[in-house]
């Protein structure tokens, strides 16, 4: 009985400028296997299916155990983790594709800076001055902690804003991992300090009233975020202080 195998196809492009072209590898069906081992198969024999030797498949990928979020790509043109997507799940030939909303690199590895870029915007860290040790900072009761663990589960895959139809070069919307980070640092008895400025940087461009609620980010979030519940939350605390801010004036 001849071993069983599994037919992969892949979007390669060799650079950034490079038009992308589709590559066919069979690999064998192995019990567990998953997409990023499917690819560590292609890279120790990069031969496609039709005999012609080519180069390995470039791909990201860090800590193999859906932690580091590195490894995030379109598989059957949904956005998902390599390293948790195991290939018996999926109908074939399995497609497999870079995210499509960020610069390709090479081959399935794609620029995801922007996310970071939007971190930086909405200020998501606790504000913390001078080198030296400042004690014990502020406690959280377990109701605080039992609210701010989902939200800090975000590892930075972008499959929410993959998934995001507001997601775009027009909007600049900064997405719901963003928006979501803002709810979790201004939860944070220390974080709080910054809350005003990180609600303020939502009222510009590409700010939370950019989101059109498809609640795809909800859907397709590997971590389980409550991210419609952030975005309603944080558009409400936006809401409030543009209006305070008005009467200010």
């Amino acid at each position: 009985m001849a071993n069983k195998t599994i037919i992969i196809k892949i979007k390669r492009q060799l650079t950034p400028d490079a038009t992308p072209a589709w590559e066919e590898f069979e690999v064998p069906d192995r019990p567990g296997m998953n997409v990023t081992s499917a690819l560590m198969e292609i890279a120790a024999n990069p031969v496609t299916r039709n005999g012609k030797q080519t180069t390995p498949v470039t791909y990201d990928a860090n800590c193999l155990e859906e932690i580091c979020g590195s490894c995030a790509m379109l598989i059957n043109g949904r956005a998902q983790m390599a390293c948790s997507s195991l290939l018996y799940k999926f109908d074939q030939p399995i497609k497999i594709e870079p995210l499509s909303k960020f610069p390709v690199v090479r081959d399935l590895s794609v620029d995801r800076s922007v996310l970071f870029e939007n971190l930086k915007k909405v200020k998501a860290w606790v504000p913390v001055d001078g080198t030296y040790d400042l004690g014990p900072g502020p406690r959280l009761t377990v109701d605080e902690q039992e609210e701010s663990y989902p939200l800090s589960r975000c590892i930075s895959c972008c499959c929410c804003m993959e998934a995001c139809p507001q997601f775009n070069e027009s909007t600049g919307f900064v997405g719901a991992a963003a928006i979501s980070q803002v709810r979790l640092f201004n939860t944070h008895p220390t974080g709080k300090a910054l809350a005003r400025e990180r609600l303020s940087a939502l009222m510009g461009d590409g700010g939370i009233h950019e989101c059109g609620y498809a609640q795809n980010c909800v859907e397709i979030c590997p971590k389980d975020i409550p991210l419609t519940k952030s975005i309603s939350e944080v558009g409400g605390q936006v809401m409030k202080q543009a209006i305070g801010d008005l009467f200010r004036k």
